[in-house]
């Protein structure tokens, strides 16, 4: 785990004055990456660090005599049209550069350094994203037991988790291709459907259309093939985490599942918000992993003192839905759900060591996807089909429309944070997705 150290100072201030702002997701105790570029010139994309409402553009501060050594390198790296580079460089370059910029940011920096880095600040409004990194490869993970019980539960009221769950991080390898940032736009996909009693299925657009409230998790540093990464380190190779939806299409999920798991139910779209958030920023908020003790315990390979003590992470995160009716009045998103990732069965470690412990190969740039977060209580669905109880019991907008799944035009916005007493704000932006009609 991470040590706090002054970049976690709840008292430092910016010279900015939008990073010292109440509720914002961007103070200097954040410091997240994107890859930006101003929105309508076709300049070329490069890595940017979110300070308030600017980017600050990493291609420009390597430009000026503001940094030197390990910093300038790692900022000549995280400055790419793609952060693969960077990641590669290991917790020792994501640190300088960290360190170097909060000093630069900060309300007693010099004058002239202050007015330098000026020279390098894009507002956020005026910039587009896009995917910060060459994803070499997208492992989608099922590791929240609230999820998996409330699913297994549509089904049979006294469904439990396959007997698998309590035992390993379950995950399928996705679909690269169709992973998109924030402001994603994709049409309803076609598939086969069964509908009960029938003897064959009939091909059509997803009628049971979802969203999955789930976290990304980039890998930095890789491993060599063969080479298990030991639980204990497992978080070395974790450069940060970002907001992640992983849509699915239901219907045409529970008929092709069996035998192979997930296919053009998920292939579809996923969608990711551009600012990736730091594991240094995240130290704060690390909370102790427990498994109740009625619970099977991990084997050995998984079980770690240090995941014990700061394996989870309360990470704060929302569901918001805006339908193109309230979108055209002028009525805004409605919320539908709220929870944290400290509830999630398995931890990002864990995740890391299991994927690794037959010889697996992960490269910087690989992303996870958490699985879907829901928490034990009312309210804290992960997706609608929970929500809902599969349309059983719509959830009724805040301007009065009904959904038990979503509909075209629908948009739907992930938001996190982390809070805790004595410590900073810090945010990780929007993922937002947006439905469009099926095509054929």
């Amino acid at each position: 785990m991470i040590a706090l150290n002054h970049t976690h100072d709840a008292s430092a201030r910016s010279w900015l004055a939008s990073a010292n702002a109440a509720g914002g997701d961007f103070p200097i105790q954040n410091l997240p990456h994107a890859v930006f570029r101003r929105a309508g010139h076709s300049e070329p994309f490069r890595g940017g660090i979110a300070i308030g409402d600017q980017v600050l553009d990493l291609a420009a501060l390597a430009a000026r005599p503001l940094l030197e050594g390990l910093a300038l390198d790692a900022a000549r790296a995280a400055a790419l049209p793609a952060l693969n580079d960077f990641f590669a460089l290991g917790g020792r370059a994501w640190q300088a550069l960290r360190h170097a910029v909060f000093a630069l940011l900060r309300d007693d920096a010099p004058a002239a350094t202050v007015e330098a880095l000026r020279q390098c600040l894009v507002p956020q409004a005026e910039v587009e994203y896009t995917v910060p990194a060459r994803i070499g490869d997208y492992t989608d993970f099922y590791t929240s037991i609230d999820h998996a019980l409330n699913i297994s539960r549509l089904m049979n009221p006294d469904g439990d988790v396959t007997p698998n769950f309590r035992w390993i991080p379950t995950a399928y390898h996705g679909r690269v291709s169709t992973i998109g940032v924030s402001g994603q736009r994709f049409h309803r996909p076609m598939g086969q459907t069964l509908a009960p009693g029938a003897k064959a299925p009939t091909f059509h657009a997803c009628a049971r259309l979802d969203y999955e409230l789930e976290l990304g998790i980039w890998i930095g540093a890789g491993n060599a093939a063969g080479a298990p990464i030991p639980l204990a380190q497992a978080e070395d190779h974790i450069f940060g985490i970002c907001l992640l939806n992983d849509w699915s299409a239901r219907d045409i999920q529970f008929w092709e599942m069996a035998p192979l798991g997930p296919f053009l139910a998920k292939n579809f779209a996923t969608t990711i918000s551009p600012w990736i958030v730091t594991m240094e920023a995240l130290a704060p908020y690390r909370l102790p992993w427990t498994r109740p003790a009625a619970e099977p315990q991990p084997l050995a390979y998984l079980e770690d003192p240090g995941n014990r003590e700061g394996g989870a992470i309360d990470i704060r995160l929302e569901v918001w839905l805006e339908s193109e009716q309230a979108r055209r009045g002028g009525h805004g998103a409605s919320r539908l759900s709220r929870t944290s990732f400290r509830h999630q069965y398995w931890s990002v470690a864990q995740m890391v060591a299991h994927h690794t412990v037959g010889g697996c190969q992960l490269n910087p740039g690989d992303l996870f996807g958490s699985g879907t977060i829901s928490g034990p209580g009312p309210g804290e669905a992960g997706a609608i089909i929970e929500l809902t109880r599969a349309a059983q019991s719509p959830v009724t907008l805040s301007h009065g429309e009904r959904r038990g799944f979503l509909e075209d035009g629908d948009a739907v916005l992930l938001r996190g944070w982390c809070e805790k007493p004595g410590h900073a704000r810090i945010g990780f932006g929007e993922s937002r997705g947006t439905v469009l009609p099926a095509i054929g």
